[in-house]
């Protein structure tokens, strides 16, 4: 473990001096307006924004690529108008229901090596979310089944689900966010996705430039973007996970924007120095703790018990910052979306799993587990991911589990728990609503690797197919929440998941770095660097 950390603390001095060597190169020779931006993984993930997961796919992709709408930059879950000239409306038809989209004209995709500029349209918008429906090219596909996307016009496009949805769920799955993206048809067809995904082709306010993987992801302004060339001429994406070398990197003036830390004082030490800000912001990541329902020794009930009640939310929090963090009591935050549960509502249902050592050991005697366990995990290098199991592991060791934790770049991390299975896996999200986050970790069909749809059902867990699908399809908002709510009732006391808590973004900036929106909450986890950001 300790020479595990030695090498990530050794790669990331020498990519420092890579880049100090390389920025100190092109500030002589260029007055260009280059944001230089520093994340805390070691390389980049997914270049398809079909496939973003991490925070580093996530950033990219909503810097290249566009939705039909968009979360309001620095204010989701707000939704606007994006490549769709307004708000799509629908009517019912038969029983299934038409929505309809009316494209922007002139809207411009960036040159790709094998493609010139060319005007978005329907072809690309078609061929997107069909590409979005397929599981082979898409991480998300499950939201995009059952959905058929004609082709009315060159600016006209009509969606038409076989099962009505209300928009608070149809209008998710044509933002910027998951398969909502829109990539170019044209690029794709000449070159090939396996070339596409080393040279991605969008229509966003900055265009792929080149990946180095021994220094940064380098971006650049596209000059014909529709809502006007951005003021920056660039960004380049730095990997660092040291925190350290990020912010010393940061105060020498290589870097105008990281990722800081949300561990215990560190924004406390940040806030007295002048030529920095530190933002806090939104959307609240919630970290959930998933059992493998279906492998030993998890697949009794009572060993998934005896964890729940071995933990307390109080000693994870007590390693993050209060500043971003708060305690959750079931997988839909009740803080921020209509569906979860409050700590009053858990313990008037006996299902708050409060912290009992005495019970953890008594439900594991009677597993057949006196002597305890030993389980195998996989963690992030991130140190988010890190504090948790470590958390976890030093909870365990009370009753007698044993964890041994295995940590891998965080793209690495996202391929692992998606391909193999795990006793354990802990994993902060954000869904834009209820249906996204029981659908996804909680349906059958996205089970990892055997679903029909694999996603992110790091449980293994069948059991509220029915309460999902049925929620899903009612119109009534206060009918869809109860039976939301019932979802969950049913997790929790089949303990398939231990909600832990949630922590907001913590970034850091030179003073002199404009974001050119207000900074509430963004879907795309970053601070969003638009047309309007600037350095000034």
């Amino acid at each position: 473990m300790k020479s595990h950390f030695i090498i990530i603390l050794f790669l990331s001095i020498v990519t420092s001096l890579t880049f100090l060597t390389t920025c100190c190169a092109s500030s002589d020779s260029s007055s260009d307006k280059i944001l230089k931006f520093a994340m805390n993984v070691s390389s980049m993930g997914k270049l398809d924004p079909h496939c973003a997961a991490g925070s580093q796919d996530r950033a990219f992709a909503d810097m290249v690529f566009n939705g039909l709408l968009r979360y309001v930059p620095g204010n989701a879950p707000k939704i606007e108008p994006d490549l769709a000239r307004k708000i799509p409306e629908f009517k019912l038809v038969g029983g299934k229901q038409i929505w309809t989209v009316h494209l922007r004209k002139g809207v411009m995709f960036h040159a790709g090596p094998k493609t010139p500029a060319y005007e978005l349209t329907a072809d690309d918008v078609v061929f997107s979310l069909n590409k979005a429906r397929n599981k082979e090219f898409c991480a998300y596909s499950g939201e995009y089944m059952g959905m058929t996307i004609k082709k009315i016009d060159p600016y006209m496009v009509q969606i038409i689900l076989n099962k009505p949805i209300s928009p608070i769920l149809f209008f998710p799955k044509i933002t910027n966010y998951g398969g909502g993206f829109i990539v170019s048809r044209k690029a794709i067809e000449t070159m090939g996705y396996d070339a596409f995904i080393q040279h991605p082709t969008g229509t966003g306010p900055f265009a792929f430039q080149g990946y180095d993987k021994t220094g940064y992801l380098s971006l650049k302004a596209h000059d014909q973007y529709f809502r006007g060339r951005p003021l920056l001429d660039g960004v380049q994406i730095h990997f660092i996970p040291d925190v350290k070398v990020r912010f010393d990197m940061l105060k020498k003036g290589y870097l105008d924007v990281i990722t800081g830390s949300g561990q215990k004082g560190w924004i406390e030490s940040m806030e007295n120095d002048r030529d920095v800000i530190v933002d806090t912001h939104g959307v609240g990541e919630v970290a959930t703790l998933y059992f493998n329902t279906r492998m030993k020794p998890l697949d009794d009930i009572r060993v998934r018990q005896a964890i729940a009640f071995s933990l307390s939310r109080r000693t994870f929090l007590y390693k993050i910052n209060p500043k971003i963090s708060g305690k959750i009591y079931s997988p839909v935050p009740d803080q921020f979306l209509p569906g979860g549960l409050s700590r009053e509502d858990v313990r008037i249902l006996n299902l708050e799993y409060f912290q009992d050592l005495d019970k953890a050991g008594q439900l594991l005697n009677e597993a057949g587990y006196p002597d305890g366990v030993t389980l195998d995990v996989v963690s992030s290098e991130k140190w988010i991911y890190q504090t948790y199991y470590k958390a976890l592991k030093e909870q365990l060791a009370k009753i007698k589990i044993k964890l041994n934790i295995h940590i891998e770049t965080h793209s690495n991390m996202h391929k692992q728990i998606r391909q193999n299975p795990y006793p354990i896996v802990i994993y902060p999200a954000w869904r834009p609503n209820a249906d996204a986050y029981l659908t996804r970790f909680f349906h059958s069909d996205s089970i990892v690797v055997t679903g029909k749809k694999p996603d992110t059902n790091f449980s293994h867990y069948d059991k509220i197919d029915k309460l999902i699908e049925a929620a899903r399809l009612e119109i009534d908002p206060e009918a869809q929440t109860n039976l939301w709510i019932q979802a969950q009732i049913r997790i929790l006391n089949d303990m398939a998941a231990y909600p832990i808590l949630f922590t907001k973004q913590v970034y850091l900036r030179k003073n002199y770095v404009d974001y050119g929106h207000p900074l509430i909450s963004t879907m795309a986890l970053y601070p969003q660097f638009t047309e309007k950001t600037n350095i000034n």
